[in-house]
């Protein structure tokens, strides 16, 4: 009821003998007991009530946040898987990896690229590539100043450089720094002992071609040959080859030699293989991940006593979920050449699929057929052309987190738009409606202040010309 008209109805039921309460007057015009309003919470309450519509924009941004962090694990739970199978299928990956054994580390040792050919291969090391090196006579230390002597250094590819001591260079110390200022392809370096400091030079080239020569022209300060330059020979399944380094590559292809010592006479067998360790590992990871994967998707879909996840109506969601559950389906194609194999599915691997959709492993079961079916397992996941198990999988995960035109990259860039222009209707409905109305609530509340302020001296006025009147009717 509006002050006029709860005071008009006050001032009607006033007859001539009863006396008039301003406190009545007050409450009616104003609900309280004193006169006043407050006006902040009075604006307040009413922008509240007016700022509805940005309250329910508000809930529906929140359920899209809630989404995009939930779409947001589920791609990384695909990414992780997709990048398993992904190393699966890759030619230089842990299914194609090999491990080398020696039969006598102390002679030779190997390692092997991915890929390569399996089986065996005899070496004899004959001897080791060596480094060129000369050695000069000894000084009392490093500093002490040589006598004058003209040097000269030339490398195997017949370029020289003359240095002479005594004109700048006076010590061990400076000869070091000329002699690496040549560019002869050696490095000068100081020795120091009991016995005094002496001048070490060492090609930087192992092998023959790295060889170089050192002469002096007297007799007090000259240079003797430590080591000459020469290359290693071995004996790959009996054919002769050379190798400037101890580290021999392209001689067996796809294998890396380390030659350590030389054992003429003792053959060495290398034996490539695959790595059992590197592929069980990779398969189990590949399941790992998977279990992530799926356990996250049947989340969406549990009830949890507050109703089913936030992506439960998700039709991509429910997707993944249905391509996921299919992987026990998968069966191997034969390969070329090949009649049957004994890795046609995950089963037969000892991956079994639990009621929930999740895998479990049988390492033993794993290992033995690693060890004994390998070619069959690798064909497995790679098929004859990178076309199997792994690759289809890739495929099937593609879809949905390629960041292109994936459902997930989709779906989020749709929840974002939409969380976009929510926010902007908060912006605009701020600034064209409650910002306005705050404005006109704040003057018309504080008007309607002012005057309940006067209310109570006007409410005295008016009793006292009332009791003017009934003493006069009396």
């Amino acid at each position: 009821m509006s002050t006029t008209s709860s005071l008009s109805s006050l001032l009607a039921s006033v007859t001539s003998t009863s006396a008039v309460d301003i406190s009545d007057i007050l409450e009616a015009a104003t609900g309280a007991s004193s006169a006043g309003i407050d006006v902040t919470s009075a604006v307040s309450a009413s922008v509240t009530a007016a700022q509805a519509p940005e309250t329910a924009w508000e809930s529906q941004i929140t359920s899209l946040q809630n989404q995009t962090t939930a779409l947001t694990a589920l791609q990384t739970d695909a990414t992780n898987l997709d990048n398993d199978v992904l190393a699966l299928n890759s030619l230089t990956g842990p299914i194609s990896a090999t491990t080398v054994t020696s039969s006598n580390p102390s002679i030779l040792t190997a390692t092997a690229a991915s890929g390569s050919a399996t089986g065996n291969t005899i070496i004899q090391v004959n001897s080791l590539a060596t480094t060129a090196s000369y050695i000069s006579t000894t000084e009392a230390t490093a500093s002490t100043t040589l006598p004058s002597e003209s040097l000269m250094i030339t490398n195997g590819s017949g370029t020289s450089s003359s240095i002479t001591t005594g004109s700048g260079v006076d010590t061990l110390s400076d000869l070091v720094t000329a002699i690496n200022k040549t560019g002869l392809g050696v490095t000068a370096s100081i020795i120091t002992d009991t016995s005094g400091s002496r001048l070490s030079i060492v090609s930087n080239t192992s092998g023959t071609s790295g060889n170089f020569t050192v002469s002096s022209s007297g007799t007090s300060f000259t240079f003797a040959q430590g080591l000459p330059g020469a290359d290693a020979l071995i004996e790959v399944n009996g054919i002769k080859v050379t190798s400037a380094s101890n580290t021999v590559t392209g001689a067996v292809p796809g294998l890396t030699l380390n030659l350590i010592s030389a054992s003429l006479g003792t053959s060495v067998s290398l034996s490539v293989q695959p790595d059992i360790t590197k592929a069980s590992t990779a398969i189990n990871q590949f399941v790992t991940d998977y279990n992530t994967a799926i356990t996250a998707l049947n989340a969406q879909y549990a009830d949890s006593g507050t109703g089913q996840g936030v992506l439960a109506s998700d039709p991509a969601v429910r997707n993944l979920q249905s391509e996921l559950l299919q992987v026990s389906s998968y069966t191997a194609v034969s390969a070329a050449g090949s009649s049957s194999t004994t890795v046609p599915d995950l089963t037969s691997m000892g991956i079994s699929v639990n009621a929930n959709g999740t895998l479990t492993v049988d390492s033993t079961t794993l290992n033995s057929v690693l060890q004994n079916n390998f070619s069959d397992v690798q064909n497995f996941y790679q098929g004859a052309s990178l076309n199997g198990f792994a690759n289809s999988l890739d495929q099937q995960l593609t879809s949905f987190i390629s960041p292109a035109d994936g459902a997930f990259t989709v779906d989020l860039q749709s929840i974002s738009t939409q969380t976009t222009g929510l926010e902007t209707d908060i912006s605009n409905f701020e600034a064209n409606v409650i910002t306005p109305l705050k404005t006109q609530l704040q003057s018309e509340f504080s008007s309607a202040e002012i005057l309940l302020q006067q209310l109570p001296n006007e409410m005295k006025q008016i009793s006292e010309e009332l009791g003017e009147n009934s003493s006069s009717g009396s």
